[in-house]
């Protein structure tokens, strides 16, 4: 089978991301989602994201979507809007296939091209695969921040990593 395509997102991908993020919340302290948001939730996430020009990709495969990454908003305020996070989410059975990296590759890419000068993971739970995953794309780990969320009846910890995109002298977008 050929590799899988990475392409912007588009409003009929909702329905697939939705199942793909639903599987998480229900199985894994990788959200602190306790309930999962509905496809209409997913859809004005996404598309918001993609009106203000963010990176939303998603890995497709003979029509099904295999996983999906995305560069938001790091805080709200406008001095960090140089700074994005990184989100990527796999559908079940499709970790450990170099999936992760070809997505997260892409989205640091475009995140660069975008004008981001910095991107933070925030990554739950100690999930190693996800760490290992960051500091092989160059990033660094600031710090964990012992029983910051708790979910499943148990406190969970949270990595921080943080990746600089541009040079200091780099120009910034407005």
């Amino acid at each position: 089978m050929p590799d899988p395509i990475l392409r912007s997102y588009r409003p009929a991908d909702a329905a697939a991301i939705t199942r793909i993020y639903a599987h998480y919340v229900r199985t894994s302290v990788a959200t602190f989602d306790i309930e999962a948001p509905g496809e209409p939730a997913m859809a004005e996430k996404f598309g918001t994201m993609a009106a203000k020009g963010h990176p939303v990709i998603v890995a497709e495969q003979g029509g099904e979507i295999l996983g999906y990454a995305y560069a938001s908003d790091y805080r709200p305020r406008l001095g960090y809007r140089y700074t994005c996070e990184d989100t990527i989410y796999l559908a079940p059975g499709m970790q450990g296939k170099g999936l992760g990296s070809a997505l997260l590759g892409e989205i640091i890419d475009r995140a660069t091209a975008a004008g981001f000068h910095q991107m933070i993971a925030i990554i739950a739970g100690g999930i190693e695969p996800s760490i290992r995953l960051h500091e092989k794309m160059g990033f660094h780990v600031l710090g964990t921040f012992p029983h910051l969320g708790r979910k499943f009846d148990r406190w969970v910890d949270i990595v921080h990593m943080q990746r600089q995109l541009q040079p200091e002298t780099a120009l910034m977008r407005e």
